[in-house]
């Protein structure tokens, strides 16, 4: 069963190098000028490209669809802490090395969940202009909601105990893979998604996320959050955006959704009544036939 997940990612990928380290990104969809798009879908943690595997199904025909796995993270490299950053602004810089590489010119759709909407929003900080349409799936690009507490099991993990429990028995991933859906899901994807996460020396980037959550003024990271929080309307107000959101998270949750529909009044918003953090596995079809529609309604040049 450990390799059954492979027939549900049938993709070759490719390597970049990035800060000295091979970076994985799937890259598939039809030729430039046959195209109707780039989509970038940025994964968050603890997941990695797996997670967008359906709807790159769904979209590959018709645009370009690329999704890397971040540095420690899905079939990349996992350097040890010592030899690699692992800090919000690393994350944006890797982002920035994939498109720098793959799709350097012309507009691109944003897909993001978990920790990929602040790394890509962070990234469309600086280069907003290249950004033509938005798919939100649970996630933030803004500081923590005022009337949002941070989750116990975040501030566990961030405690010395909480450190152990994910670098020694994978409790942050294998935790994932039990409580972020809401449907019953074949043991062959549960293994999908923690497969990349088998040993201590692979799980850092999963600690790593979680302790550079900037919470207040000082902590790393925290600034370009704010400003990219404060810039959300205008920079970003005004653009096709579609929200697909899973209402049963606990992390994410409806206070992550006000502020998106704050900021972005414009957008489409379909809010998944029984679905969890993973809403793209729990609302696979739906979403992707969400997506299609959306795209058609509102096309890019590729």
């Amino acid at each position: 069963m450990a390799e059954a997940w492979r027939a549900l990612y049938p993709f070759d990928g490719r390597r970049l190098s990035v800060s000295g380290h091979a970076l994985h990104v799937v890259d598939v969809g039809p030729e430039a000028g046959v195209s109707q798009g780039t989509v970038l879908m940025l994964h968050g943690n603890p997941t990695w490209s797996f997670y967008y595997r359906d709807l790159i199904a769904a979209l590959r025909e018709t645009h370009r669809c690329i999704a890397p796995d971040w540095i420690g993270c899905g079939l990349s490299d996992k350097p040890p802490a010592e030899a690699y950053p692992y800090t919000l602004q690393s994350r944006v810089d890797e982002l920035d090395a994939v498109i720098s590489a793959l799709c350097p010119e012309g507009p691109l759709t944003l897909v993001v969940h978990d920790w990929g909407g602040m790394i890509g929003m962070g990234w469309a900080h600086t280069y907003a202009e290249r950004v033509r349409r938005l798919v939100i799936l649970n996630t933030g690009a803004f500081p923590l909601p005022s009337d949002k507490a941070f989750p116990w099991p975040l501030a566990l993990t961030r405690t010395g105990l909480g450190a152990q429990l994910v670098l020694r028995l994978n409790a942050f991933s294998a935790v994932a893979a039990r409580v972020a859906f809401r449907r019953k899901v074949p043991d062959a994807v549960r293994a999908g998604f923690i497969a990349p996460y088998d040993t201590p020396a692979n799980r850092v980037a999963t600690l790593r996320f979680v302790q550079d959550i900037p919470l207040r003024r000082g902590d790393p990271g925290y600034d370009l959050v704010a400003e990219t929080g404060a810039a959300l309307r205008r920079q970003h107000g005004e653009k096709p955006a579609l929200i697909c959101w899973g209402a049963r998270d606990f992390v994410f949750d409806d206070a992550f959704l006000r502020v998106w529909q704050r900021e972005l009044p414009g957008a489409e918003v379909h809010r998944f009544a029984d679905a969890g953090h993973y809403v793209l596995q729990d609302e696979a079809a739906a979403i992707a036939a969400l997506v299609q529609r959306f795209f058609a309604t509102h096309p890019v040049g590729a």
